[in-house]
């Protein structure tokens, strides 16, 4: 397991650039079954709108929940613009996992996966 002190002192411009996923990235991995994608939004947000994409385990369940979460893949944690999830992928990445975060949130996602983008996504998806 690292250490924050330790994370910090290797942080670097990689680092800078691992840490974060966007859509189209995302989405290609997650095609492919090569991304576990978590919504670590409130229970109350998730009830009030959520997509059909990804777990759903909200940031302050997070450290009792690990064991649902797949350490083969990397871990991609979304919110609704990205704060919270860069929280839970600093949480991931000091216990061990490869994780990254949806860099334009759960709002921009929903926003590109509107009509025939989403309808055409899905088909690929199901077709794979």
């Amino acid at each position: 397991m690292l250490d924050f002190a330790t994370y910090l002192q290797d942080f670097d411009y990689d680092e800078r650039l691992a840490m974060k996923i966007g859509r189209d990235e995302l989405l290609d991995l997650y095609a492919k079954g090569e991304v576990e994608l978590i919504d670590i939004r409130f229970q109350e947000e998730y009830d009030a709108w959520h997509i059909d994409l990804g777990k759903h385990i909200p940031l302050n369940e997070l450290p009792n929940r690990l064991d649902e979460i797949d350490p083969s893949k990397t871990v991609v944690t979304m919110c609704p613009h990205y704060d919270r999830a860069e929280i839970a992928r600093l949480f991931l990445k000091l216990k061990g996992y490869q994780a990254r975060y949806l860099t334009c949130g759960m709002l921009g996602l929903v926003d590109y996966l509107r009509g025939d983008k989403a309808r055409d996504y899905l088909g690929s998806i199901k077709q794979a």
